[in-house]
């Protein structure tokens, strides 16, 4: 049956424009409109022996006698099986067993009208764990409509109850499935049944987690029109959707409007708020607002403490950021390994490595465990500044860690040997960062060939390309037509012969091919010998 409203155009996904004032006011009146009446199927009654069958099976199953079940197992059919289920309805604990049982032994008979029969059984009894475990099992078989029709067609013969439409709406919101969802919401509404906040509240919760910040919007003003009461979670995640859309002032209008509604912001709300203003770059806005919490007797945790820590080392006011960092110690929030990698990685940044390794130091002192992230601030500082040795000593530790060295870890050791002017080393740690699975990016690549250039070893710079070229992702135009600009600028003909018969012309598109050879045309004086030997 086709929905005679629809929630959410899902193709087309509308960020409030211009919220009214109102938005959190509960005065909206749900439009006035008859539900559609629950539709009526009852099953045919058992007659002759199908009775007496399910009269025995019935029996030896209240008795537990399944020994004795497993010898009438060969005669039962669906018709049968749903006329058990619907005598033990009052026994959820033996109905989900004798389902189950039946699921071993001839699962065929387990017919979409059999499932629906147990989900109005465990939903009835509150075994909502029961119920989700049932529905994924069918979810991913059967198409909505078919599923919710069979659920809506045995809901009177069941005596059921609307949450087991909610445990339909909740599945689909946690198996991401938001189109299912919509739809499942739109059909309850249509019989007058409602999803729980709690629910809600979950569906939401997957949309943000797929930045589907406008829907969010949309749902809660549907919310709103349906006069489902929200919560302060609900209101949390409307929060951080307008965050994510950008619209800040949206956000702190319903952070300002929680306490018209009777509610007290929590620590997540304040955190939210604060985590979109340094993100924006307004961190004494960020700041205010840590001030108010305390005022309202909120205390900021670990959480609002990293967050301006990182918006000061974001902005290199490393002065601000360890303010934060000391005055999070004094309200007795311990740091966390993020947080002091935030704070290493804003000095090493900076070329300050001392400082860095102080507060490495200390992270150490304090046993805090220290992650690949915390090494490779530190050895990015050191690179950065040549000092390689004591990189050294710093890969040494990851072993002792049992922590594996990455691309960045690669990165950051290829560029201090570069610094160094030894890219015959840089090279050889970009062999072994592709033995180790890691993957080298663009920057690395072009700072390694910048290093042999420099050094006017043009034939280093031709056997990174060489060996690129060997890999899975061959080397992209524009490193090409860099390294055949550098090589035709100190009149490297032939080795812009040689770079341009190694490249398989299969691997890069035509017209990149053909720009490199303009780029070395127009910048080669004897660009006629190269052209014609090409």
């Amino acid at each position: 049956m086709k929905s005679r409203m629809c929630l959410i155009n899902y193709k087309l996904l509308p960020a409030m424009k211009n919220p009214n004032p109102s938005l959190l006011r509960t005065t909206r009146i749900r439009s006035e409109w008859k539900p559609i009446p629950i539709p009526h199927r009852s099953l045919q009654q058992p007659r002759g022996e199908d009775l007496d069958y399910v009269n025995v099976a019935h029996s030896h199953l209240l008795h537990s006698d399944w020994p004795q079940l497993d010898k009438l197992s060969p005669n039962f059919n669906s018709f049968r099986v749903n006329h058990i289920l619907l005598n033990l309805q009052k026994d959820y604990s033996l109905s989900l067993n004798f389902y189950k049982w039946i699921q071993l032994r001839n699962p065929s008979l387990l017919t979409l009208e059999t499932t629906s029969i147990i989900l109005h059984i465990l939903t009835n009894n509150r075994k909502f764990v029961s119920a989700e475990s049932v529905l994924k099992n069918i979810i991913s078989s059967c198409q909505l409509p078919k599923l919710f029709d069979s659920i809506i067609y045995s809901y009177r013969m069941c005596d059921s109850s609307p949450r087991v439409f909610d445990a339909l709406f909740k599945m689909y919101a946690q198996m991401k499935q938001f189109r299912n969802a919509t739809d499942t919401f739109c059909r309850m509404k249509e019989y007058g049944f409602y999803p729980t906040i709690e629910s809600c509240n979950l569906f939401l919760s997957s949309l943000l987690s797929f930045n589907r910040a406008g829907i969010v919007v949309s749902f809660y003003k549907e919310l709103k029109r349906c006069r489902i009461v929200v919560n302060v979670f609900t209101l949390n995640m409307l929060i951080n959707a307008y965050c994510q859309l950008g619209k800040l002032e949206y956000a702190h209008q319903v952070f300002d409007e929680m306490h018209d509604l009777g509610f007290n912001p929590l620590v997540s709300s304040y955190n939210t708020l604060i985590s979109a203003y340094v993100n924006q770059g307004l961190l004494m806005t960020g700041i205010k607002l840590k001030v108010q919490m305390g005022k309202n007797g909120i205390s900021p945790n670990v959480i609002t403490y990293n967050t301006l820590i990182h918006g000061f080392c974001n902005e290199g006011k490393l002065p601000d950021a360890y303010k934060v960092f000391n005055e999070m110690k004094i309200m007795n929030v311990a740091p966390n390994t993020v947080t002091y990698n935030t704070m290493i990685s804003g000095y090493c940044k900076l070329g300050k490595t001392e400082k860095g390794t102080q507060i490495f130091e200390e992270m150490m002192r304090h046993g805090i465990k220290a992650d690949i992230l915390t090494y490779n601030a530190l050895l990015l500082g050191l690179c950065n500044v040549g000092k390689t040795r004591k990189a050294a000593y710093l890969v040494q530790e990851l072993d002792k860690k049992k922590l594996v060295p990455n691309a960045s870890t690669f990165a950051a050791l290829i560029r201090g040997q570069c610094v160094q002017k030894n890219p015959d080393r840089a090279f050889q740690l970009y062999k072994s960062m592709i033995k180790s699975g890691c993957r080298p990016n663009s920057d690395t690549i072009k700072m390694m060939m910048s290093s042999f250039l420099k050094n006017d070893d043009f034939d280093g710079a031709f056997c990174v390309f060489k060996e690129m070229l060997e890999r899975p992702v061959g080397p992209s135009s524009v490193i090409l037509s860099e390294l055949c600009r550098e090589f035709s600028q100190v009149w490297k003909d032939r080795l812009v012969v040689s770079l341009l018969k190694e490249v398989d012309v299969g691997c890069l598109a035509l017209e990149h091919f053909e720009k490199v050879k303009s780029i070395i045309y127009h910048s080669n004086a004897n660009a006629e010998i190269i052209h014609q030997d090409v």
